[in-house]
């Protein structure tokens, strides 16, 4: 019994640094989509619009 705690234990030692690594590559891409989707020249005409308005937009 004490042989496979000690395999089981030892399995999930390589497991937790694959998850960080899975994560840190989707953080990575999401990064990624998110940077091209904002520097896009719709969305970036859209949010100088945006601001643009806010500008000119008097208060009261």
């Amino acid at each position: 019994m004490r042989e496979l705690t000690i395999r089981l234990a030892a399995e999930e030692e390589g497991m937790s640094t694959a998850e960080y690594a899975i994560g840190t590559i989707a953080a990575a891409a999401f990064g990624a989509l998110l940077y091209t989707v904002v520097t896009g020249d719709s969305v970036l005409s859209a949010l100088t619009g945006i601001i643009g308005k806010a500008l000119s937009t008097s208060a009261g």
